[in-house]
């Protein structure tokens, strides 16, 4: 370990001893206290959305502001309402039956009590989502945050790293820059939990490093999500509701549709509905309305993905006017991508930007074997007025969450959990079960002033025969 890499270590260590030491100092927040502290995050998110847009915009080369505001700044201000509506019967000891071993007066009860620190990765694609979202739940059970930003986040790091302690002490919330070897030893840190959001790749890292602490994670990470389009369902409608979803934000969302199953009949008719939709949102890739590709590395990514398509024999439909790209900006025009063998990148890797490649079927089956056959993705669409159709792929194709009918929106319910399966992610936060995963659920058994267990000491007797013979009866 050099002498960086040593001097970073301590500098976390130490703002992890500060936090832990609160904690302990104060272990069991008041309902007041933790409002208070949601009240406050939230009026960071109001008194600096403008900033905190400005900051994203400049860390993608060109972020719509549009964008920023629906997708970031709306669901962390909105979700703190929710939070606060809920939160006092959150908190409330769940009472639980007390079996026939203990005598009446005997109670059981579930506390939800806080962790004490966590630990928070973000990623740069919705960087104040994921960080306030989670932070959200955090604060409401009663916890501490360290809170690690994505190298691709910079302008908004810096912002965050100056201007929050305005709002919280460091003993309560910590903002961390990457500035090479942090989200290493970030990991690797004795949090009472951690969660990260981001590939599959770094997310197999991070469970590997916090399992040197047996420190429990919640994992957010990605796959192939697939939007299904039933024959039953109006094309037009599917067409709209699946574009809007997969160019958003360029396609850089972990949950976006990252490919499309057809009723091999409607392919034609559903590519020409989008050459002729998506004009209207985009009218060309300058649009401020559509959002540039993070960095150059993602960039030449797609460019790549999509030469190895057309080189394997594909047809690639650009949907909006001018240039197929620009690298100045970093800007992809959304397309479409038919016919690409199953062995090209574009079916063998998250595509994680603005192309939707789309194959047809004639069978239901047929889909529903060829996504079971990968990892199990973290979302799924299916679309169809069908009950039955919908009830089977839910029954038969496993994910971390379903929209029916639309595509990404179960992710903005503030009521529902939010989580991946297998290769997706573990665990889940959002709703009641974001409070749950922050929170120690703690068993706790009072024990009656008299207690039938007096007459299972030894020597055993008589009434003791009498009572396990009652007892497993």
């Amino acid at each position: 370990m050099n002498d960086f890499t040593y001097g970073l270590a301590q500098n976390l260590q130490q703002a992890l001893d500060q936090q832990r030491q609160a904690y302990l100092a104060h272990p069991v927040p008041t309902l007041q206290e933790r409002i208070a502290d949601l009240r406050t995050l939230q009026r960071f998110v109001r008194e600096h959305k403008d900033a905190l847009c400005d900051a994203i915009s400049a860390d993608y080369g060109h972020r719509s502001r549009h964008e920023t505001l629906l997708a970031e700044i709306v669901p962390a201000v909105d979700g703190i309402d929710h939070v606060i509506r809920h939160l006092r019967r959150w908190m409330r000891p769940q009472r639980r039956s007390v079996d026939l071993r203990s005598f009446f007066g005997a109670r059981n009860r579930v506390i939800p009590q806080p962790l004490g620190v966590v630990g928070v990765i973000v990623p740069w694609n919705f960087p104040i989502n994921l960080s306030m979202v989670p932070l959200t739940y955090i604060f409401a059970a009663g916890n501490r945050a360290m809170v690690k930003m994505s190298e691709n986040s910079r302008a908004l790091s810096l912002l965050l790293i100056e201007r929050m302690p305005a709002y919280f002490p460091p003993e309560k919330l910590q903002f961390f820059e990457e500035t090479g070897g942090v989200g290493i030893a970030f990991s690797k840190l004795p949090f009472d939990h951690l969660l990260f959001t981001g590939s599959g790749t770094t997310g197999r890292a991070v469970m590997a490093a916090a399992a040197e602490n047996l420190c429990p994670v919640t994992l957010e990470l990605g796959g192939k999500c697939p939007a299904i389009v039933c024959d039953d369902f109006p094309l037009q409608q599917a067409a709209e509701r699946i574009l809007f979803v997969k160019y958003l934000n360029a396609g850089q969302i972990c949950t976006s549709v990252d490919h499309l199953w057809l009723p091999t009949a409607q392919v034609d008719a559903f590519v020409q509905a989008a050459q002729a939709l998506l004009p209207v949102r985009y009218p060309s890739i300058a649009s401020t309305d559509y959002t540039s590709i993070i960095d150059q590395r993602s960039f030449d990514r797609l460019c790549e993905a999509l030469e190895d398509a057309r080189a394997r024999g594909a047809r690639v439909v650009q949907l909006v006017p001018g240039p197929a790209f620009d690298a100045a900006t970093r800007k992809i025009a959304p397309c479409i991508v038919l016919d690409a063998p199953p062995d090209s990148i574009l079916w063998q890797r998250e595509i994680f930007g603005p192309i939707l490649p789309i194959r047809g079927y004639t069978q239901l089956e047929t889909v529903v074997d060829a996504v079971n056959a990968g990892p199990r993705p973290l979302a799924i669409y299916p679309f169809s007025h069908d009950a039955r159709t919908v009830q089977m792929l839910l029954d038969r194709v496993m994910s971390g969450g379903v929209s029916v009918n639309d595509a990404l929106f179960h992710v903005g319910q503030h009521d529902l959990p939010f989580g991946g399966v297998g290769a997706s992610g573990m665990g889940h936060y959002h709703g009641r079960e974001g409070f749950d995963t922050f929170s120690k659920l703690r068993p706790v058994f009072y024990q009656a002033r008299f207690s039938t267990m007096k007459f299972m000491m030894p020597p055993y007797g008589k009434l003791a025969d009498r009572l396990l013979a009652f007892l497993v009866r």
